[in-house]
């Protein structure tokens, strides 16, 4: 069973709060957090990347950077805009997109449940991001940001969650980055923190990575190695734990995310065509944007026309948790057999785009010439995503992308 507990979260001022809290660091390049963090002394952008507070150009994996890291981390501490509950705590974290909100439970989730495999995961990780994100870990001694869970809904945890909300909150902003709506509540009550963390211990048998692998895999990398150097290990140690926002599964929606490609492999657009309808029946869309409806139906762009593709029997097999997803689909049959791109996660043929960014983004980056075709997907299901983890296999890159984004400094979990 999973295991969640309370800690002593480090929070803001309410006052900073909106102007405090930030997008995670993996959303933003350098040159955009420069940007979005200008003017703002407080943003959580010069911990999270603080090489916005150097020269332009400075190598984020520079000992310069962590160094400021630590710095700011300190000095954020120093000037009360980062202040410790003197208690442990559960906390409860709404997010508001398109007039639907999903509420998460704050908490410390334990090292060894990610690596015994109550904490489930469907990515790989590269080991250079989790170096990384281990390197930012220590230097800081926090979990400054959270990763993002899933469980299973269960009715008593929706209750509860439901009677704490019922309460004025302790922060509630909306961002003016996205427009999403944020809202946070402390839960003091001890029975009621008891009562969530028993649930997990004896009722729910797993958490699903949503969104952070890198960042969950190195927390738990560093406490696995900070047990191994401390000879009076006990585990009660707070290394043995670190932070996420927990939610109902019945609560989340994935969103699509779609690709881009360079060049069609030699082939002329009319040559490309005739490829794709040995596998798909293919219907001229015309030029009017046209987003997938359904499993296994996908839209391309192409010559300035959307494309509908539906995939044709035998593709698939819906019997296989992952050779139903259309991701794999357009991999095997499009990108590597007629497209030639082997390695997604290394091919510069190949770009990814979170349907965030609207289906009109893909038309863009090929009319622009910098790509030569588009593909828009079908969103990927939550069932789908616990299939695949619970059966052991992995997705293919880029196959989920989660909206809201977490937002960071909301509260931080410190390892000592």
């Amino acid at each position: 069973m999973a295991r969640v507990k309370a800690f002593k979260g480090l929070r803001p001022p309410v006052d900073i709060v909106a102007e405090l809290a930030s997008r995670p660091y993996d959303v933003l390049n350098s040159k955009e957090a420069r940007e979005e963090a200008k003017g703002n002394e407080y943003s959580l952008l010069r911990v999270t990347k603080a090489e916005i507070d150097l020269p332009e150009g400075t190598d984020e994996h520079s000992q310069a950077v962590y160094d400021k890291v630590v710095e700011n981390f300190n000095m954020f501490k120093a000037k009360g805009w980062l202040v410790q509950d003197k208690e442990p705590k559960l906390y409860i974290y709404a997010q508001t997109m398109d007039g639907r909100t999903q509420y998460g439970i704050v908490g410390c989730t334990h090292v060894d449940d990610y690596f015994n495999n109550v904490i489930k995961k469907h990515e790989l990780t590269r080991k250079d991001k989790e170096d990384d994100r281990m390197i930012h870990v220590n230097i800081t001694n926090a979990n400054v940001e959270p990763v993002f869970f899933a469980y299973p809904a269960h009715k008593e945890i929706d209750a509860i969650v439901a009677e704490v909300v019922k309460g004025k909150p302790c922060y509630d902003f909306v961002a003016k980055e996205d427009g999403f709506g944020h809202t946070f509540w402390v839960i003091d009550d001890k029975a009621v923190i008891a009562r969530i963390e028993e649930i997990f211990d004896k009722e729910i048998p797993a958490l699903y990575v949503a969104d952070g692998h890198h960042r969950t895999a190195a927390a738990a990398r560093v406490g696995q190695e900070r047990r191994m150097r401390n000879p009076n290990h006990t585990g009660n140690e707070e290394y043995n734990y670190f932070m996420a926002v927990i939610f109902p599964d019945a609560q989340l929606k994935i969103i699509d995310y779609n690709r881009v490609v360079k060049d069609l492999n030699g082939l002329t657009e009319e040559q490309f065509i005739e490829e794709l309808k040995k596998s798909f029946v293919v219907e001229d869309m015309g030029t009017e944007i046209y987003r997938p409806s359904k499993l296994h139906e996908f839209s391309m762009y192409l010559g300035k026309h959307w494309y509908k593709l539906t995939a044709m029997q035998g593709t698939y097999n819906d019997n296989d948790p992952i050779g139903v997803l259309d991701v794999t689909i357009l991999s095997n049959i499009v990108l590597d057999s007629i497209l030639d791109i082997k390695d997604l996660r290394t091919s510069k043929r190949i770009d990814f785009v979170g349907g965030i960014r609207g289906l009109g983004e893909l038309s863009k980056r090929v009319d622009s010439g910098e790509m030569k075709v588009a593909f828009a997907l079908y969103p990927v299901s939550m069932q789908q995503l616990i299939n695949i983890a619970d059966s052991g296999n992995i997705m293919p890159p880029k196959t989920t992308w989660f909206e809201p984004k977490l937002r960071s400094g909301l509260v931080i979990h410190e390892l000592v």
